[in-house]
């Protein structure tokens, strides 16, 4: 096959992948994204293509019924679904954030009982934000008390992505709280158990068409087989499962900002001023040249730490912050200068780069702040000088 920019690095099924997707948002998602962001109604609907076309099997390993996990394979379908709507894409990649407490620290019970379900659409969700513990993810406040084979859950979980519409949630809680974050531990919850509900469904700026919703526990009975990796694990499942979702934040930023310069490169040839097409002005062009090289280089450094993770790194604490922090930037970046590329209709809803750019903006916040992950890259760059790396 010849090797293009477009497929460089890719394997045929990565390719197949890709292709599925696009075919997925152009012909489902642009005809509903402006319905979903106005209503912000959960996109059942496209969830349900998603399950259809086997997406969720992307994530979840061979011997769960899935396609093996690799986190370029996920990597390239975020990236191409985020190009027709990041929010509606949350669904699937969302379930994948969820899933990972389980595919990378369950034991094989809890894999075998529920990542098979996983593979066919049920949706996930990930427990770990609270009012005040967002980036100090060692702040949580939700306590888990053992009572004979069972722990009692007591506590709010804010902001998190599927709330109220997946079934399967990942939680953190305080087995000690004396501990600090050496006292916390991951649960799996399901819908449906006692004590377990749902709280405040938030209005938000983007990512319209995805739930965020709190998580309220009381007196929520968990069995502790539903237990991951033990009690004072749970720092340990959640370092991991961010240092594993980051490249799919940043994917989903690369993404957004493709869309956006797509979207700006066919307006300014369709627009005309002075009697020429708006492209035809050097200020232009400059400004879609940087917009594409922005593009260019995250996806580079997104699709390098796909594949340093994918060939079994462990220290991967560094790269994923580097590609989640640089992408995220580059799609605030690009989708603020494709409105102006647009101009006043760039500030009007008739176009999607409004709608970008309010998507892009969660991409510097959630899964750890764009400032939390310079803190990370900084602190591991003095570590390794320490060691004579650098």
């Amino acid at each position: 096959m010849e090797t293009t920019l477009e497929n460089f690095g890719l394997t045929e099924m990565q390719l197949e992948i890709k292709d599925l997707c696009r075919r997925i948002g152009k012909e489902k998602i642009i005809p509903v994204r402006e319905h979903y962001d106005a209503t912000g109604e959960f996109p059942w609907d496209i969830a349900k293509e998603f399950a259809d076309a086997g997406l969720f099997q992307i994530f979840i390993p061979e011997a769960y019924g899935g396609m093996g996990g690799s986190t370029k394979d996920i990597v390239v379908a975020i990236e191409e679904l985020c190009k027709y709507d990041a929010g509606i894409s949350l669904a699937l990649f969302g379930t994948a954030l969820g899933a990972l407490p389980i595919i990378l620290c369950g034991s094989d019970e809890q894999k075998q009982r529920l990542l098979p379900r996983v593979a066919e659409g049920t949706l996930c969700a990930f427990g770990l934000t609270e009012a005040n513990a967002g980036s100090d993810a060692a702040g949580i406040q939700t306590t888990a008390v053992k009572d004979g084979d069972y722990y009692i859950l007591n506590g709010t979980k804010q902001w998190i992505t599927n709330g109220g519409e997946a079934d399967i949630y990942t939680v953190c809680a305080l087995t000690d709280k004396n501990k600090g974050a050496r006292g916390a531990t991951f649960f799996i919850v399901e819908k449906g158990a006692d004590g377990f509900t749902f709280g405040k469904k938030e209005n938000k700026m983007g990512i319209r068409a995805s739930a965020t919703r709190e998580l309220v526990f009381q007196d929520c009975r968990v069995h502790k087989d539903n237990l991951i990796m033990g009690e004072g694990r749970g720092f340990i499942v959640a370092m991991k499962t961010l240092d594993a979702s980051r490249p799919s934040v940043a994917a989903q930023a690369v993404g957004i900002a493709e869309g956006a310069l797509e979207i700006a490169i066919k307006y300014s040839r369709e627009r005309r001023q002075f009697g020429a097409p708006i492209c035809a002005n050097q200020g232009l062009l400059f400004m879609m040249s940087d917009m594409a090289m922005k593009v260019e280089s995250a996806k580079a450094l997104v699709y390098r730490c796909a594949d340093y993770m994918d060939a079994g790194a462990k220290d991967v604490s560094k790269i994923s912050a580097m590609a989640k922090c640089y992408a995220a930037d580059v799609a605030m970046s690009v989708t603020t200068d494709a409105v102006q590329v647009l101009g006043g209709y760039g500030y009007m809803k008739e176009y999607p780069v409004e709608k970008m750019m309010r998507d892009a903006k969660i991409t510097q916040i959630y899964e750890g702040t764009n400032q939390i992950q310079r803190d990370v890259i900084g602190k591991a760059l003095i570590k390794e000088a320490s060691q004579g790396l650098i």
